[in-house]
């Protein structure tokens, strides 16, 4: 069958899309979701269980909390709650989690860790995936059932003050809300203050019974400058006197309707050591989870120290403790903690309703879910659950119900942890299958568009693809069978849902015959150019070698660098892949420079490369070979030159320059460790950038700046050099003006203060603008006198020169006093809150 390029190209990157779309459909499996609508949110409770009857007890449990207060904390790590900067920065909540009524824990956030997944997290209680991190960007609608829904459509009246996200996510769910951006990094002031000025209002008001608080503040700082800036003490000291307002207004509202109220103070993600978020990493992931309420109150010598738990428990905990239908989609479990002071009918209630909601989700998305342990576990804590409710019905008050009940809240809260993991493990699960069925296809259209290019360069080309005799060869057929083979005994024994399982039979069977069509197809184009090369090397003269060593090294590094990248660790550490790249190819090129230069044909010296266009491989590498004649018919490669040709510096400076650019990159290596494994090392950049070392960096930048002088001078004119000099000098200038380097006079160990910092900050911004005055004044002086004359009276160049003139003038104007203004404005605020 004859195809033209064009048709050709667009079949290969329609099989390589059908090929992408099965191996992002296995990498980025569904996530676990209820088989109810959304939209029914009045579904009954399940029933309390009995043992030989029906219980009375078959509505959601009231409310344990009147009013609650969420109040997230944007990239609030756990060790700024838990660690030496809360003590220190945080004391009245410190107080609290110490001897105040309340429980701590570390919640562990699921990657990818990014505000709308988290929040997704909090409110519904199940994992997002990493296409969210493009919805992050322009949150849509959450459709998803939540805690936010429930408690609108139970009829509670929420306000909420802080990241727009939440706008976005439930429109129309809130009474009152005033949103705030969070892409102006910079500002990490008004952000909050937009949200702190609310509050002392609607605390005073008793019209609502739920307000959230999101503050971005602490998250901009550590975009800015990290976890280690002297603004996050600032920040974290201004978070705790915003939770001690909130605990004692809702101490008095406590005090006058005779209810407890509930305290949430969370993070959504934490913050590495850079100060950004998104991966995995321990800072990243553990964020602090603090529960406060009267209802609490703890023993005296009660000694509560922070446990491990999910975040998505909260969704859970959170529905509980309003009196809500936990969300159907939740893979969390209730904190029991907040539980346990109430009776245990009302402990048992509550974490059956937990795991009925778990059992069920588990039923829906796993086929062989009576086998999980999890939710054995549950039928038999339902089962024990039926006969302690038999007994408290016939007011059996003796020792046994109260053992037989710790012993059911035991065995429910094991079931529960069992179900949630077994649920996120399902969530996390990668469809291997689909994965290997989408790579196959891809790699097999690759390597036949690879196979086919040079074929379909010319535009009127026509490719013959060998379809016909493949499809009925005794090679597709056996591929076929093989393959439906594979595919029975793989959906058969997988315990887990597979999506190309899930397919038709039609449709497997028609990605069967493809991948059965194209292996046919590459064998036959691999046969043909065996066949065709093998016919051509017979035939031709001279055998020639095609491909040199440094050409094979290129092409097996560049392979090797595209397979690394397919690991984590690889891609992490992808400089000490390049740096064993450049230096076995420096090897390379002196073993080939040496042999070009000493090593002759029959050992005569010196000879010298003839490349062939297309050959790959160590080319004009001489600059002295210009009298090389081409090689006549029937000679090698290589044709000797003339002598004299090659100058004896040139020859050495050849050999010399890869071990110049091996020398090179060791240096480079040193200046800077980077990667996972390496960034904690010591290298010549931390000891430049030390505060002991700033004359070395200073005698380094000016030796810099004067060889790129040195180097960018040669055959420019006066003009260009002078202000060449004066933009490098103004760049010195400005380094030292604001700290980074020492000026000659300056002693090492004397800072800068503001008011010499503004002085010299203007006047290196002078310095730089006076570059084109200056240039116009050498241009018009190094003219000679009739040409000056002309010049001056020359209308046009009179009024370009005088708009040049008043432009610097304005520029330096301008620079001086915006410079002048934003340190001040600096030294009013930055300074003033440090």
């Amino acid at each position: 069958m004859r195809l033209g390029p064009g048709a050709f190209a667009a079949s290969c990157v329609a099989i390589e899309v059908l090929g992408v779309a099965i191996f992002l459909r296995g990498f980025f499996p569904a996530s676990v979701r209820s088989a109810s609508p959304t939209g029914r949110l009045a579904e009954p409770a399940a029933p309390e269980p009995l043992a030989g009857a029906s219980s009375n007890w078959t509505k959601l449990p009231l409310p344990l909390f009147s009013k609650t207060v969420i109040v997230l904390i944007d990239a609030l790590r756990d060790d700024f709650v838990f660690g030496s900067k809360g003590a220190r920065y945080m004391p009245f909540t410190t107080y609290l989690m110490g001897k105040g009524p309340s429980h701590s824990f570390v919640a562990e956030a699921k990657p990818p860790t990014v505000t709308m997944p988290r929040i997704k997290a909090l409110m519904t209680g199940s994992l997002p995936g990493f296409v969210d991190i493009i919805r992050n960007l322009n949150s849509p609608a959450l459709q998803e059932d939540n805690v936010i829904r429930q408690a609108k459509a139970a009829g509670k009246r929420m306000i909420f003050y802080g990241d727009e996200t939440w706008v976005k996510l439930f429109p129309k769910h809130f009474v009152e809300y005033d949103g705030t951006t969070s892409f102006f990094v910079s500002d990490y002031t008004e952000v909050d203050s937009n949200v702190t000025r609310h509050l002392e209002k609607v605390l005073k008001r008793g019209d609502w019974d739920m307000l959230i608080l999101h503050y971005l503040g602490l998250d901009h700082i550590g975009h800015i400058s990290g976890p280690d800036s002297p603004l996050i003490g600032y920040k974290l000291r201004e978070m705790d006197g915003i939770l001690m307002k909130i605990y004692t207004a809702l101490l008095t509202k406590e005090r006058e309707t005779l209810s407890p109220n509930l305290l949430v103070l969370c993070g959504d993600h934490g913050m590495s050591e850079t100060g950004s978020h998104g991966a995995a990493s321990a800072e990243e992931v553990r964020t602090p989870l603090v529960l406060v309420s009267s209802a609490f109150e703890r023993k005296p010598g009660d000694i509560r120290h922070p446990t491990q738990v999910q975040q998505t428990d909260l969704a859970a905990t959170l529905a509980i403790g309003l009196g809500l239908p936990i969300p159907k989609n939740s893979i969390g479990s209730l904190l029991f903690p907040v539980v346990e002071r109430r009776p245990m009918r009302e402990q048992l209630r509550f974490l059956h309703l937990n795991g009925v909601q778990l059992s069920r989700l588990l039923q829906e998305n796993v086929p062989s879910y009576e086998k999980d342990p999890g939710f054995e576990q549950f039928v038999m804590a339902e089962r024990l659950h039926g006969n302690w409710v038999k007994l408290h019905l016939e007011e059996d008050r003796s020792g046994a119900l109260l053992n037989l009940g710790t012993k059911v809240a035991r065995q429910y809260l094991g079931a529960l942890k069992t179900l949630s993991l077994a649920l996120s493990m399902h969530v996390a699960q990668y469809d291997i299958y689909s994965m290997a069925v989408g790579t196959i296809v891809v790699l097999e259209a690759l390597t036949l568009l690879l196979l086919s290019t040079p074929q379909v360069l010319h535009r009127r080309a026509e490719l013959e693809v060998p379809l016909s005799p493949p499809v009925f060869s005794l090679l597709f057929y056996l591929v076929f069978l093989v393959l439906s083979a594979i595919h029975v005994v793989v959906c058969t024994s997988a315990e887990s849902s597979c999506y190309f399982c899930s397919l038709p039979w039609l449709a497997a069977g028609g990605v069967m015959v493809l991948v059965s069509a194209l292996l046919c197809v590459i064998a036959s184009a691999l046969a043909r150019m065996v066949m065709d090369s093998t016919l051509l090397w017979k035939s031709a003269a001279h055998p020639c070698s095609g491909w040199s060593e440094v050409g094979l090294l290129l092409l097996l590094g560049t392979v090797g660098h595209v397979l690394s990248l397919g690991a984590s660790s690889f891609v992490e550490e992808e400089h000490q892949t390049w740096y064993f790249l450049v230096s076995t190819l420096c090897l390379a090129l002196s073993q080939e420079t040496c042999r070009s230069y000493f090593l002759g044909h029959n050992n005569e010296l010196p000879h010298c490369f003839h490349t062939e266009p297309g050959t790959v491989g160590a080319t004009s590498v001489h600059q002295d070979c210009f009298a090389c004649e081409a090689p006549k018919a029937g000679q090698m490669d290589k044709a000797p030159c003339p002598s004299g040709t090659h100058r004896g510096h040139a020859r050495w400076a050849v050999l010399a320059g890869p071990w110049l650019v091996l020398a090179c990159c060791r240096l480079l290596r040193f200046l800077n460790h980077t990667g996972v494994q390496g960034a904690h090392r010591p290298d010549l950049g931390h000891w430049l950038t030390s505060t002991s070392h700033k004359m070395e960096l200073s005698c380094l930048a000016a030796l810099s700046l004067l060889v790129i002088f040195m180097l960018a001078q040669r055959g420019c004119s006066p003009v260009s050099k002078v202000a060449l000099a004066l933009g490098l000098v103004g760049v010195f200038c400005y380094r030292a003006s604001i700290g980074n380097l020492l000026f000659p006079w300056q002693p090492a160990n004397r800072g800068i203060s503001n008011d010499s910092a503004m002085g010299r900050a203007c006047f290196c911004y002078a310095l730089i603008c006076s570059a084109p005055v200056a240039a116009y004044i050498i241009l018009v002086t190094s003219l000679r006198y009739h040409l000056f004359i002309w010049s001056v009276f020359s209308p046009k160049l009179l009024y370009e020169g005088m708009h040049l003139l008043i432009t610097a003038a304005l520029c330096v104007l301008f620079t001086a006093t915006s410079q002048t203004s934003h340190t001040r404005a600096w030294m009013k605020t930055g300074a003033g809150n440090q």
